[in-house]
């Protein structure tokens, strides 16, 4: 075991929450430290090198994070939520429902992924970004600010549907462009889920 529920508790949605107490080295984690918020061991993988809760976040209902993924400072991941690989969920951002985050993948500020969305590769969505439905973010691409749902990226300029990923049957790629960057352009591939 690589850590322990400490006594120290607190009810979040209904659900009662225990800070989580590391019972060796790993990673830079150090035997006797103190790391976030889980409801139940089922939460928090004992397996990997890097695997932990850090700070004030909070792990709760079925969500499960695991590999060598990281949840950190107030990020919340509850429901069926998956966070697993190198994944990195972390600043106010929230993983809900049966969203998964795997990968390289970091979501943070204060971005969501909810409903059955995935986050993974290299992708960020960051910012006050929302993914839900059952958008997919992968490959290289960054999502800040907008939302993407049911495969539809919402933006001012551009709108790519399913219908037209359907009807093409192949990968569409849409250009996202980041509000208050005017020179920041990043590509989003909008895959059929």
């Amino acid at each position: 075991m690589k850590y322990e529920l400490t006594s120290e508790s607190k009810v979040v949605d209904g659900h009662t929450l225990y800070r989580i107490r590391a019972t060796k080295n790993f990673s830079d984690v150090k035997i006797g430290d103190l790391g976030g918020w889980i409801e139940k061991v089922e939460n928090l993988s004992q397996e990997g090198n890097c695997c932990w809760v850090y700070n004030d976040a909070m792990v709760f209902g079925n969500a499960r994070v695991s590999g060598n993924a990281i949840v950190s400072d107030n990020a919340r991941v509850s429901g069926n939520a998956i966070v697993s690989d190198n994944a990195w969920v972390y600043g106010n951002a929230i993983v809900s429902d049966n969203a998964c985050v795997f990968g390289n993948a970091c979501v943070f500020g204060n971005a969501c992924v909810c409903g059955n969305a995935w986050v993974f590769d290299n992708a960020w969505v960051y910012g006050n970004a929302c993914v839900f439905g059952n958008a997919w973010v992968c490959g290289n691409a960054w999502v800040c600010e907008g939302e993407i749902s049911e495969g539809i990226r919402r933006e001012n300029s551009d709108v790519i549907s399913k219908k037209k990923v359907k009807e093409e049957n192949k990968k569409v790629i849409a250009p996202i462009i980041i509000p208050k960057t005017i020179s920041a352009i990043h590509w989003l591939d909008i895959l059929e889920v």
